[in-house]
C-alpha cells in the first residue's frame, strides 16, 4: 500500500505544481485533488487518507474551517501565498506550513517529514516501506533513495554535506543542520559542527572521539556532555 494523499486548492495551477512535485516519489499517491474544500469531506468519508495538502484562502471554506471540522486528522501541509498564518498552522499541530510558490528542494524536506511521520505512527503503508525507513536526497540533478540503516554519518562541506553510507558516499548540496532536522532524532545526533553520526554505527569511543566503520570523528566541546549522555543510555539500553 502507498500513502495517500489528496490536494485541496481553489488555484488550478497550485495544485499542478504540488502534483508535478509529487510524481517524483513513488510511495505516495494523489487519490483526487479538489478546488472546493466541502467536497473533499466526501472522500475522506469513503476511505483512509494519510496526507492532505491543503491551501488556507479558499473562497468556500478557509483552510483552518476544513481542519476543524475534521473527523479524524490526517498529517496536513498547509499550502500558502501568506507567511503570517504561520504561527496559528503550527498551533493546530500541522506537519509542515509551505510558502508558495513552492521550490522542489523545499518541498522534498516535506516529503522526508511525511516519511518519518508514517514510520513512527506504524500508518498502513507498503511493508517494504515500513522495514526500510529512508530519505530522498537529490544528488546531480537526481533524487537518490537512501536507506537510514544505511548512513554511517554526514560531513559537512560548507555549502554541502558528504553523506556516508555503507553502500557509498554522496555529495548533496544541503546544510547539516538541515539534514539532522529530517532525520529522527532517535537515531541519529549531531556531535560536531561538521558531522552528523548515526548513533547504532558507533563502534567504539575513545576520549573526544567515536569510532565509526574504522574512521575516527571527532566530538565538539559544545557537543561533548549531551554526545556521551545519549552513546551510553543507549548502550546502557542495549545491554538491559
Amino acid at each position: 500500500m502507498k500513502i495517500k494523499c489528496i490536494i485541496i486548492d481553489d488555484e488550478p495551477l497550485a495544485i499542478t505544481v504540488i502534483e508535478s512535485h509529487l510524481k517524483n516519489f513513488d510511495h505516495i499517491e494523489i487519490v483526487e485533488t479538489f478546488n472546493n474544500p466541502l467536497k473533499a469531506y466526501r472522500i475522506l468519508e469513503q476511505e483512509k487518507i494519510d496526507v492532505i495538502f491543503l491551501d488556507i484562502n479558499m473562497p468556500q471554506m478557509t483552510g483552518f474551517a476544513f481542519i476543524d471540522n475534521l473527523s479524524y486528522k490526517p498529517l496536513i501541509v498547509i499550502t500558502t501565498a501568506y507567511r503570517e498564518y504561520a504561527i496559528k498552522s503550527f498551533e493546530l499541530n500541522i506537519l509542515d506550513y509551505l510558502v508558495k510558490p513552492i521550490p522542489f528542494n523545499r518541498f522534498l524536506k516535506t516529503v522526508n517529514k511525511i516519511y518519518q511521520q508514517v514510520f513512527v505512527s506504524n500508518m498502513a503503508v507498503d511493508a517494504s516501506l515500513q522495514q526500510e525507513p529512508h530519505i530522498f536526497l537529490k544528488v546531480n540533478k537526481k533524487l537518490v533513495k537512501i536507506n537510514l540503516n544505511d548512513i554511517l554519518y554526514i560531513e559537512s562541506l560548507k555549502d554541502y554535506i558528504k553523506v556516508i553510507t555503507q553502500m557509498g558516499d554522496h555529495v548533496v548540496h544541503k546544510s547539516l543542520s538541515a539534514i539532522t532536522e529530517e532525520l529522527p532524532q532517535s537515531n541519529f545526533m549531531r556531535i560536531h559542527r561538521s558531522y552528523t553520526i548515526s548513533i547504532n554505527k558507533i563502534s567504539a569511543l575513545e576520549g573526544n572521539t567515536v569510532e565509526i566503520s574504522n574512521r575516527k570523528i571527532p566530538i565538539g566541546r559544545n557537543y561533548l556532555k549531551l554526545a556521551k549522555e545519549r552513546i551510553f543510555n543507549i548502550n546502557d539500553d542495549k545491554e538491559n
